[in-house]
């Protein structure tokens, strides 16, 4: 089972797992010390998820910030901007301090503990496992690489309810929401120990993982967690003020469009890198995001057409971010075939929410988090469980308890049961923990701002500054 991983190689002389794997043989292998992993370390793969890290951040400032911004009225572009901003800042400072711990270390298959918070231990000379027996990263690669996801995920929510939230609670809710939802979630997913050190304890695992759940790049992590945490974000606050009575058009189509592209570009260090190593199976999670996207974007603008009689660059945009996310679970499983079929799915499912699920239950989900993250991760992270079937061209799963690792057999309809399952765990995780979140915020400091506030737009009341001087 290919997905993200680290395992806990202690510093230069500190002592380490002893791990016994067998060849046919059944003779005892032992898992590599720390000087022996120095030398396991490739400068290529090193130099990509340096890279990758860096296109994993470009997504989230400027690329989402633009994306959102754009999709809102003048008067709140700046704290639209400010806010996505400075969720970034304040997770990656929170994920050094006690995330990359919680979410990465042993403990329990439901969260880590804390021997690594504050970074303890780690070092130059540390350093975590890939999905290859005896090649490894710099534990520092590992840990930007996953830091810049943990900055993204809960920027996604802003989208929900933007244009009507403070902005100190929402900076709390951030650390909050990172500390009792993200963290876990992603220690269940990714988390385990490394496929030299795995068969010396195939507990030592997430719970998501120990059940075979497939999860390559965030499909339940990210968009899921998110995308349910902003509808029960929006259902709290509720509406914008004249909601349904006032237009409320985007302020700017071209700075959308910009965003848009740039989360497009951003995304192959999203997907590719998350493969770990600069190899076959990053170039494969590399075109798989290239074509979904394209057949989303496609897709959306078809459907367009066919109701409305014209495509939109709106439309186009979503489609491309429907196309993403749907992609991003099964971004090293599928074949790029496959994944144009996902891509072509995803986009009549998500515009079915966000124009006729959205305008019957009538919630206002602003910028739609949940229609398209939410919806188009779910989407994802079922597919995966069809489109990893060798059987049409895909990967598979990888048994790490045999040394070397190899494919296992694969059950389609047992994977998508166990995808179905992930799904549920994350909704109701993700959807309870936000709601007590927001529910225990807006009733001690205030989600809120006041209705006169909210008029004369966040940029001034909550900032002391606008977007646009003139």
């Amino acid at each position: 089972m290919i997905r993200k991983m680290i395992c806990g190689a202690g510093a230069l002389g500190a002592s380490l797992f002893a791990a016994t794997t067998a060849f046919a043989q059944a003779a005892p292998i032992k898992a590599p010390t720390a000087e022996q992993m120095a030398t396991m370390v490739n400068k290529g793969d090193n130099s990509w998820m340096l890279v990758s890290s860096a296109l994993v951040l470009l997504m989230s400032i400027p690329a989402l910030a633009l994306f959102y911004g754009g999709l809102v009225r003048t008067k709140n572009m700046l704290s639209v901007l400010m806010q996505v901003f400075m969720i970034v800042s304040v997770a990656a400072l929170v994920w050094v301090c006690w995330g990359y711990s919680m979410a990465f270390t042993g403990g329990s298959p439901f969260v880590g503990g804390f021997s690594k918070a504050f970074l303890m231990g780690v070092s130059a000379s540390t350093y975590a496992a890939t999905f290859s027996n005896n090649v490894y990263l710099p534990e520092y690669t590992y840990v930007i690489f996953q830091m810049t996801f943990a900055c993204i995920t809960p920027a996604l929510i802003v989208g929900a309810f933007a244009e009507r939230v403070k902005f100190t609670p929402l900076i709390i809710f951030t650390v909050l929401w990172l500390t009792i939802v993200y963290f876990p979630m992603a220690h269940m997913v990714w988390y385990f120990a490394g496929p030299d050190f795995l068969s010396a304890n195939t507990a030592d695992a997430g719970y998501l993982y120990g059940l075979g759940a497939l999860d390559f790049a965030g499909g339940t992590v990210v968009h899921i967690n998110a995308g349910i945490a902003g509808l029960v974000g929006c259902l709290v606050i509720g509406k914008r003020v004249g909601h349904g009575k006032e237009a409320t058009p985007p302020h700017s189509l071209t700075m959308t469009m910009i965003g848009a592209s740039l989360l497009w570009v951003g995304w192959f260090g999203f997907n590719a890198g998350s493969n770990l190593e600069a190899n076959g199976l990053a170039s494969l999670a590399f075109i798989n995001t290239f074509v979904a996207t394209a057949a989303a974007a496609v897709s959306w603008s078809l459907v367009e057409q066919v109701k409305h009689g014209k495509p939109s660059m709106l439309g186009a945009a979503s489609g491309a971010v429907a196309g993403l996310v749907a992609i991003t679970p099964a971004s090293g499983f599928a074949s790029p075939m496959t994944s144009i079929v996902l891509g072509l799915v995803v986009s009549p499912i998500c515009f079915f929410f966000v124009s006729t699920v959205k305008n019957k239950l009538k919630y206002d989900d602003t910028l739609d988090v949940f229609g398209v993250h939410c919806i188009g991760g779910i989407v994802g992270a079922i597919g995966t469980g069809i489109v990893a079937d060798p059987s049409l061209g895909g990967q598979g799963w990888v048994d790490y308890t045999v040394f070397p690792s190899k494919a296992g057999s694969y059950d389609m309809v047992a994977q998508v049961i166990t995808q179905i399952k992930a799904v549920v765990l994350t909704l109701v995780l993700s959807g309870v923990g936000s709601a007590v979140l927001f529910f225990a915020l807006d009733k001690t400091i205030g989600l809120r701002p006041t209705e006169e506030a909210e008029r004369e737009g966040l940029d001034i009341t909550e900032h002391g500054e606008r977007a646009y001087n003139y």
